[in-house]
C-alpha cells in the first residue's frame, strides 16, 4: 500500500475551514481549562477574561500566556484539567533545572498523539510494510513512546530498542531489516560513525529513512547523517509540555515542518513584548492545545525561535509550516554582548569538514568573557604536527568569526575524545554563573 496522507480530510483541509475548526475547538478547550484548572482560572480572572470572551481565533490574544514557571509552581498536578482517574499515562521532561515538568494524557489524548506521529510516517513514505527501529529513550521522556504509538497505529512492525547499546542497534538493523530509524540526530550521527568503525557501509543495512528530533540540528548535519546511513533524514518537532514528538512534522518536500493545526494553534511572538508577529518574521513559538484534555496548555511559550510559512507546499498539505528552531531564547549565549547559538557553530564545523562533536566552554576572567570551542579532528585530517594543528585551528577560528561576529578560541582534539551522547547531547559548559 502506498499512502500519501494518513488523515487527508484534516491534512489537506481548505484554510477557511481549518480556521473555523480551530476557532470552535479553541473556544471549547478554553472553557474546559477555565472550568477545571483553578490556577489558570485565577490568571484569567486577573486578566479579565472569561470563556464567554473566547468565541474564535480572533480572540486568541485575550488569553494569558503559560510559561515553564507556571508548570513548576503547580507541580505535579496543578494544571491537570481532568480527574486523575481519567489520566492513563504520565510523562515528564528531563528537568535539567529544578523539578521535572510532569504531564498527563487521557486515552483520547494518546489516540490523538498516535495520529500526529502516524501522519509523519505516512508523509515520509512509510506504511504497514515498514519496520521502525525506536532508538529514542523509552520511559518518562516522550521520544520513545511518541513515535512508537504512531507506528503501531499505522501497522508497522516496531522494534522498541530504546537508546544505547550501539553495536546491537546496528546488528538489529542488519538482522531484523529495519527500514525507518527514530532517534536524536546526535545519536543518528554516532550510529553512522559506529557503522563505519564496524567496517560496514550503508549497503549492509536496510534503512531508507530516519525521523530525528528532540535537539537542535543543522542542514549540514542532516546531509552528514544521510550520507553515513544511506537514508533520507526527516525532522520532527514536539515538546513534552505540549504533546511530545509529532506537534509538527516534515514531509518529503523537506521545506519546513507542518504543524498539526487541527490540534494545535501556533503563533510567533516578539519574545520581549509578547506581541504577535506576522508569518515570515522570526520570533518565539507559542502553542495552544485545542483538543488535548488532560494537560491542555493555553498559549505556551516554548522559548524556541522560528519562522512560520503559509505558502502552498508541494505535498498538498495545507497546514502551516514552521522552520527548524533557530535556537532558543534560553539556549542563546550572550558572549561579550553578542548573541551566539550553538547551531551556528555546528553549521560552520560541518561546512568545514568537521564532525558535529564539539564542546563550547564559556567562562570569565578579569571581568571579560572567555570563549573556547573544543572540536574533534576527523581521522583523515588528524595530525600530530603542532604547526599543522595550529594552522587548522586558525582557519576554523576565521570561519567562525565571519558567522558569529565574535572571536572564539578553537582547540582541536583527537578523534572520538569528546564523550558521545545516546540521548540529548550536552554541548555548552558555561561557568560564568559560578563567578557572578
Amino acid at each position: 500500500m502506498n499512502l500519501k496522507y494518513y488523515q487527508k480530510e484534516y491534512e489537506c483541509m481548505p484554510l477557511d475551514e481549518l480556521k473555523k475548526l480551530q476557532g470552535k475547538r479553541l473556544a471549547e478547550n478554553f472553557r474546559h481549562v477555565y472550568e477545571n484548572v483553578e490556577y489558570y482560572r485565577k490568571r484569567c480572572q486577573e486578566a479579565g477574561v472569561t470563556p464567554d470572551d473566547i468565541k474564535g481565533l480572533e480572540d486568541l490574544d485575550k488569553i494569558p500566556f503559560t510559561c515553564k514557571d507556571d508548570l513548576r509552581q503547580t507541580y505535579p498536578y496543578g494544571l491537570f484539567a481532568v480527574p486523575m482517574s481519567k489520566v492513563v499515562r504520565i510523562h515528564a521532561s528531563s528537568g535539567t533545572t529544578g523539578k521535572q515538568i510532569v504531564v498527563g494524557y487521557t486515552k483520547e489524548d494518546l489516540d490523538i498523539w498516535d495520529d500526529c506521529t502516524a501522519r509523519q510516517l505516512v508523509a515520509i513514505g512509510a506504511d504497514e510494510n515498514d519496520i521502525v527501529q525506536g532508538a529514542y529513550g523509552y520511559g518518562l521522556f516522550t521520544g520513545g513512546f511518541g513515535l512508537h504509538g504512531g507506528a503501531t497505529k499505522l501497522g508497522c512492525e516496531v522494534i522498541p530498542i530504546s537508546s544505547g547499546n550501539t553495536q546491537r542497534q546496528i546488528t538489529f538493523m542488519q538482522d531484523l531489516k529495519s527500514t525507518v530509524l527514530c532517534c536524536t540526530p546526535s545519536y543518528a550521527a554516532y550510529l553512522g560513525e559506529t557503522l563505519k568503525d564496524m567496517g560496514l557501509t550503508p549497503a549492509d543495512i536496510h534503512l531508507k529513512a530516519g525521523i530525528f528530533g528532540a535537539e537542535p540540528w543543522t542542514e549540514e548535519m542532516r546531509r552528514d547523517i544521510e550520507k553515513s546511513l544511506g537514508i533520507k533524514a526527516y525532522d520532527i518537532y514536539g515538546l513534552t509540555e505540549v504533546m511530545g514528538p509529532g506537534v509538527a512534522y516534515e514531509c518529503t518536500e523537506q521545506k519546513g515542518m507542518h504543524v498539526n493545526e487541527d490540534h494545535f494553534i501556533i503563533e510567533t511572538i516578539d519574545p520581549e513584548t509578547g506581541k504577535r508577529l506576522p508569518d515570515g518574521e522570526k520570533g518565539e513559538l507559542v502553542f495552544t492545545a485545542i483538543t488535548k484534555k488532560a494537560f491542555p496548555l493555553m498559549r505556551f511559550r516554548t522559548k524556541d525561535i522560528g519562522v512560520l510559512n503559509r505558502a502552498p507546499c508541494g505535498c498538498g498539505r495545507t497546514f502551516v509550516r514552521m522552520s527548524k528552531p533557530m535556537g532558543r531564547t534560553d539556549d542563546m549565549l550572550i558572549i561579550r554582548g553578542v548573541n551566539v547559538f550553538p547551531s551556528q557553530i555546528e553549521g560552520v564545523l560541518l561546512q568545514n569538514g568537521y564532525p558535529p562533536n564539539y564542546e563550547i566552554h564559556v567562562g570569565r576572567e578579569n571581568n571579560t568573557d572567555t570563549f573556547e570551542i573544543l572540536v574533534e579532528m576527523v581521522p583523515e585530517k588528524f595530525s600530530d604536527v603542532v604547526s599543522e594543528i595550529s594552522r587548522q585551528e586558525k582557519a576554523l577560528e576565521s570561519a567562525l568569526l565571519s558567522v558569529l561576529q565574535i572571536k572564539a578560541k578553537v582547540k582541536l582534539v583527537a578523534p572520538k575524545s569528546i564523550a558521545r551522547s545516546e540521548g540529548k547531547a550536552k554541548r555548552v559548559i558555561d561557568t560564568r554563573k559560578l563567578h557572578d
